[in-house]
């Protein structure tokens, strides 16, 4: 698969790094992509750094969404031709000490986060996931035969829910679905599963 990696900090460099060793085209992005260049050469020949533009432009299969909670409304409006009918893995989370305003009336409402990004994103065909993994489990514990840790996830429909439990199993973690994108305030910070990074079973007991 063709993966946008939008955003290229812990989550989305660690993530694209470890699909790129599993076989699948990576694009990282950065407003200055010359800046991705040490990460391209961790990543290996499967990858390349481009710019935002050239990302949702370069029709992938599949768009990581690892960008700060208050990205959102930008990108899904300067963007919003672009992501039509694409699977977007959200990785997200709203943190209102830094997102700010936006974050805290998302916080506070009646809808999760990842059904606001889902509403911003309203053409696109959205799961969540990678949200809750700390980001050195997430560089460290890849490609495990044993001892595996689960990585939690939602989907819109089942395109998405077959590709992100797809994308999760290929780098070495248990995939643990937990439902419709409504039942995700438990993956949400400060909620259940936030930052709980254990096995399939232990997850699926607190589930």
């Amino acid at each position: 698969m063709k993966i946008g990696v939008i955003g290229s900090g812990n989550i989305g460099g660690n993530l694209g790094k470890h699909w790129a060793k599993a076989g699948h085209e990576v694009l990282f992005t950065s407003r200055h992509p010359e800046q991705l260049n040490d990460l391209v050469r961790e990543a290996g020949g499967n990858s390349k750094a481009v710019s935002l533009d050239e990302a949702w432009e370069a029709n992938a299969d599949v768009y990581l969404l690892a960008t700060p909670f208050k990205a959102i409304d930008e990108l899904s409006e300067l963007y919003a031709g672009e992501y039509g009918d694409k699977i977007l893995i959200d990785a997200t989370n709203p943190y209102p000490e830094r997102d700010g305003e936006m974050a805290q009336e998302v916080k506070d409402s009646n809808r999760n986060a990842s059904e606001y990004t889902a509403m911003k994103f309203n053409t696109a065909k959205t799961a969540k996931a990678f949200n809750t993994i700390y980001a050195d489990h997430l560089k460290d514990r890849a490609f495990r035969e044993t001892d595996k840790l689960a990585v939690p996830f939602a989907a819109q429909d089942e395109e998405s829910k077959q590709v992100t439990q797809k994308l999760i199993e290929d780098i070495g973690f248990d995939s643990v679905y937990i439902g419709e994108l409504k039942d995700t305030g438990i993956m949400d910070p400060d909620q259940k599963i936030y930052g709980k990074s254990t096995s399939r079973s232990n997850l699926e007991s607190m589930l």
